[in-house]
Order: C-alpha cells, then sequence, then structure tokens
C-alpha cells in the first residue's frame, strides 16, 4: 500500500511516564525531520500501538504537541484507562508506579483528555478480551465521537489479547480488510 513503517523500541517507564513519551516524541519527531529524504509525506506521520504501546500511541494522539503530534493513531487492543478497575493494572503500575495520584490517573487516561484536535483513529479489539478490558477501546471511541473526531471501531467476537496480525487470529482476513479499507479512506 505504499506505507512505510519504522519501529520503535521504546524504554519502559518503571513509574516515570515522561521516559516513553519523550523516546515516542523524539520518533515522531525524526521521521518528521528526515520525511523527505525517506519520500515519506510529512503530513501523514501516525502511530500505531498494540495494548499498552496502545495507550502509549493514544497518549501522544491526545497530549503531544507540533511535529511530535501524529496524524493518525492505530491502536489494536488498546489500554485507555488509567483509572483503577478501568484500564489495565499491570499497565498503570508500570507507567505511574505503585501509588499514582489521581490527578495522574486523569492526565494519562486518553479517553478523558480527547479534544476537537485529537487525530482520526483505527481501533481493534476483541469482544473477549480478558487482559484489557474492551471498555478501553469502546470508551475511547464514543469519546473521540463525541469530539467530532473521524474513528472506527471493529469489535471482534473472538480473539482474545495479543493477536496482532496473525495469521491464526480467526478473524484475521475481515480485520486485513478493515484497516486496509480505513487506510484507504484518507
Amino acid at each position: 500500500m505504499g506505507i512505510a513503517a519504522i519501529v520503535l523500541k521504546y524504554r519502559m517507564p518503571h513509574g516515570n511516564p515522561d521516559i516513553p513519551i519523550e523516546d515516542a516524541e523524539q520518533a515522531m519527531k525524526l521521521v518528521r525531520i528526515n520525511a523527505t529524504g525517506w519520500k515519506i509525506n510529512r503530513n501523514d506521520i501516525g502511530i500505531m500501538g498494540f495494548s499498552s504501546g496502545g495507550h502509549l500511541a493514544a497518549t501522544l494522539a491526545t497530549q503531544s504537541r507540533g511535529d511530535a503530534k501524529p496524524d493518525f493513531q492505530i491502536l489494536f487492543y488498546p489500554v485507555i484507562s488509567m483509572t483503577e478497575g478501568f484500564g489495565h493494572d499491570g499497565t498503570m503500575i508500570n507507567f505511574l508506579g505503585n501509588n499514582p495520584s489521581k490527578r495522574d490517573q486523569k492526565k494519562y487516561s486518553a479517553d478523558l483528555n480527547v479534544s476537537r484536535v485529537t487525530p482520526r483513529a483505527f481501533i481493534a479489539l476483541s469482544d473477549d478480551d480478558d487482559t484489557v478490558p474492551p471498555s478501553n477501546g469502546v470508551n475511547y471511541y464514543m469519546e473521540l465521537y463525541r469530539n467530532g473526531v473521524h474513528a472506527s471501531l471493529h469489535v471482534y467476537p473472538s480473539g482474545g489479547h495479543g493477536w496482532g496480525s496473525k495469521i491464526g487470529f480467526r478473524f484475521h482476513q475481515e480485520m486485513m480488510m478493515d484497516f486496509k479499507a480505513w487506510l484507504k479512506s484518507f
């Protein structure tokens, strides 16, 4: 489809959310700086994340500014909320530490930070995900919709968590068709 993919191996936060955010923002800026040489449209650079990486991607989409802000976001079974009981406890502890403040929980819950300038999104998840509650992606979609942000939500009946682009995922072909259709829509 003529899409360039750049993979970021970001540092784990261990309670300091600035660490992975800085890595991801620096990567976005690096791609924009080199866009011409890499034959990439500097105004069409997105971010993709899976599970806790989806949280990082959604955090950039809702909080970053300037060249660090993605033009679109692709989220697979994302952790969105940092609120206890709604997100994924392991991700919250790794991202914010053992005793996060309510202020930080709200600041890093992407669904609570959506605005009209949040970039368009593709969200895919499974209804039977018992690792990251599907409500994370659904609630995020609802906030995008409420703010007039174009988004596409795909909830597959089964698959659990962590299927990515595995051919063994029962709905792999359907997901790939949905994904390609969304990419061609802009």
